[in-house]
Parts: C-alpha cells; sequence; structure tokens
C-alpha cells in the first residue's frame, strides 16, 4: 500500500468569477442557474442554487481587461441537469430572458447547451445522454475519436419533437455527420 493514498475530494464546491459588469453579471448568473444569493453587497455575491452554502461567487473588480478568448484560460464550468425535459423547459425560460446558447451540440454522451455570461465566461448545461458505462465506451470508440467535439443541434426543433411526443431516447441519439 503506497504511503500517500490518492483521496480524491468529496465534490467541486463552488467557483469565483471576478468581473467589472458586476450588477450584470449576477444577474445573469442568478437568472440562468436559477441562484439565489446566499449573501451579497456592491462588490460581491454568494449563489447557490442547491443546499451547498454556495455554489459561485462574484467578485467585483472595476477596470478590468475585456476577456480574450486568445489567452489561457478556464474554458468552461458545466451544469448536468436530471433529464432532457428539464434542460429543454431551461433553454425555453432562458431564451424568454433573451439568452440563447452560443453553441447547442450533441457531444454523444451528453447533449449540451454552451452560453456565454456578460464577460465571455462559457458555461455548459447539460444533460447526459448515456449512462456512465456506455458513455466510457462511446468515448473510446472509433466514432467519438472520428470528431469527439460533436454535432450542432437545433434546440428549437428538440423542443418541437418533444413537445410532439417523441421519445428522449430519439432527440438524444448521436448522429455522426
Amino acid at each position: 500500500m503506497s504511503q500517500h493514498p490518492v483521496i480524491p475530494p468529496a465534490k467541486l464546491a463552488h467557483f469565483v468569477l471576478r468581473t467589472s459588469r458586476f450588477d450584470e453579471s449576477v444577474g445573469w448568473w442568478k437568472t440562468v442557474l436559477g441562484a439565489v444569493p446566499r449573501y451579497e453587497n456592491e462588490f460581491i455575491a454568494f449563489l447557490t442554487f442547491d443546499d451547498e452554502h454556495h455554489r459561485l461567487a462574484i467578485l467585483s473588480t472595476p477596470d478590468l481587461a475585456d476577456n480574450d478568448r486568445s489567452a489561457t484560460g478556464l474554458e468552461h464550468v458545466a451544469f448536468t441537469y436530471d433529464d432532457l425535459d428539464a434542460l429543454l423547459a431551461t433553454y425555453e425560460r432562458l431564451k424568454a430572458h433573451g439568452i440563447e446558447p452560443i453553441l447547442p451540440i450533441n457531444h454523444g454522451m451528453t447533449v449540451s447547451l454552451y452560453y456565454a455570461d456578460p464577460d465571455g465566461n462559457q458555461v455548459e448545461l447539460q444533460v447526459d445522454a448515456m449512462d456512465s458505462g456506455a458513455a466510457e465506451a462511446f468515448m473510446a470508440s472509433d466514432v467519438f475519436a472520428a470528431n469527439p467535439l460533436g454535432v450542432p443541434l437545433d434546440p428549437d426543433d428538440l423542443v418541437r419533437r418533444r413537445a410532439a411526443g417523441e421519445s428522449v431516447e430519439s432527440l438524444v441519439a448521436y448522429v455522426p455527420v
């Protein structure tokens, strides 16, 4: 036995963003995640959407340069919904607020809608399209190797097809292009 065993963390606790668009960013994240403030003042907001005391903190940092996507940094954070209906309902709610995905995509193992906050930070809202075993097998397949990013999708088409009674299995099925 190793003298220093690997003990993975129990969970991801939170992430923190800094912004010069404080009010706009706090409002955006509240809307997107359905988050509520645990504490908020003019320079910091601690937000949550579940039983954690905070999942996201936002710091007001005036005079920051704009987000430069050509520089090294975090690509996105992702949140998983329980089922496709919840993801599609969230899509429709956000669209009604003028918030639309910048990249809707079927990765095979997930159906994902990517959004950008007022600073350009990206968030992925997703639903698992496969159980863990099937996802691992898919990611080890030649189909995935040929296109590890996935195929574009039309969320409005998914909403229409689901409302017409099409099965979740059919809607999340990965069809390579």
